[in-house]
C-alpha cells in the first residue's frame, strides 16, 4: 500500500464531499478566515489570509465532486489544516525543500507554501484521481507546485542526491509502523520526517519500536498544541535517521 491522505486519531481524515458552509467569495473569505484567526489566537503574516481563502473556495469547489476535506467551515479549517500547517512551517529552516506525503486535498502542504513562500513545496498522492484535482487546486488557487501521482517512497527514493527532500511531511495517512515500513529503509535518501499526530502517537510509537522499526531511526516529539476550540491535543514527530544529520543516540519522548 502508498501513502494517500486519511484519517488520523484526531479524526481529521476525509470524508462525505460536504458541501462548505460560509462565504464562497475569495474576499468575504479571507477576511472570515483572518477573523476566526484572530479569535483564536493563531498568528497570521498579513496577507496570507487571502491565499488560504483562494485554495479553500476550490478545495471546496472541487470537494462536491471528489471526496477530499470534511474541513469546510471556516472554523474547521482554521482550528485544524492552518494550524497543523503553521505548526509545522515554524520548525522549517529557509529554502528546505519539503514534500507532502498523501496529501489528499493538499494539507498541509498547499497552506505551508502560502505560510512559507520560501519554501520549496511538492504535494504526492498515491490516489492518481486526487493528485489530479489537487494539481487543479493549486492552479486555480494560481500556485506553481509540483504534484506528483504515485508512491512517495518511490518518488523519495529516486531523487538524485543534489535534490533530495530535506522534510517529508505526513498527516493523516497511516499510523506510524506502517510508515516506518515505507521510509525507514529510505531513511538515509532525506532529511528528517515531520508526522502531525494525535493522542494515539505514544501507543503508536510503542508498537513501531516492538516491531523493530526504532532501529534505523529515532522518533521524538518536537511541538505539541491543542487544536483551537476542543481539548484534542496534536503533536509533532520529528523522524531522523540514527547517526545523520543532528541523529539522537536513542529515541525519546521529547
Amino acid at each position: 500500500m502508498s501513502p494517500s491522505g486519511g484519517g488520523d486519531d484526531r479524526g481529521g481524515g476525509p470524508g462525505g464531499g460536504t458541501p462548505p458552509a460560509g462565504p464562497r467569495d475569495v474576499g468575504e473569505l479571507a477576511a472570515a478566515i483572518r477573523a476566526e484567526c484572530d479569535r483564536v489566537g493563531l498568528a497570521l503574516e498579513a496577507g496570507r489570509e487571502r491565499g488560504i481563502a483562494a485554495y479553500a473556495a476550490s478545495l471546496w469547489a472541487w470537494n462536491e465532486r471528489l471526496n477530499l476535506t470534511r474541513h469546510t467551515t471556516v472554523e474547521k479549517l482554521v482550528a485544524r489544516d492552518v494550524a497543523d500547517a503553521a505548526a509545522v512551517a515554524a520548525l522549517l529552516g529557509p529554502g528546505e525543500r519539503v514534500l507532502d506525503v498523501g496529501t489528499g486535498g493538499g494539507v498541509p502542504g498547499v497552506i505551508l507554501a502560502i505560510l512559507r513562500p520560501d519554501l520549496r513545496v511538492e504535494l504526492s498522492d498515491s490516489v492518481a484521481k486526487k493528485a489530479r484535482a489537487v494539481r487543479a487546486i493549486v492552479a486555480e488557487a494560481g500556485l506553481a507546485l509540483p504534484v506528483h501521482e504515485g508512491a512517495a517512497q518511490a518518488l523519495v527514493a529516486a531523487r538524485p542526491p543534489g535534490n533530495r527532500f530535506d522534510v517529508l511531511v505526513v498527516r493523516a495517512v497511516a499510523p506510524l509502523l506502517k510508515l516506518l515500513g515505507w521510509f525507514e529503509p529510505i531513511a538515509d535518501r532525506y532529511g528528517r520526517m515531520l508526522v502531525i499526530k494525535g493522542p494515539r502517537w505514544e501507543e503508536e510509537k510503542g508498537e513501531a519500536r516492538h516491531r523493530g522499526f526504532l532501529k534505523g531511526v529515532t522518533v521524538r516529539r518536537v511541538a505539541a498544541w491543542t487544536i483551537p476550540g476542543g481539548d484534542v491535543e496534536s503533536v509533532l514527530l520529528e523522524v531522523r535517521r540514527r547517526g545523520g544529520r543532528d541523529g539522537e543516540a536513542a529515541d525519546g519522548n521529547g
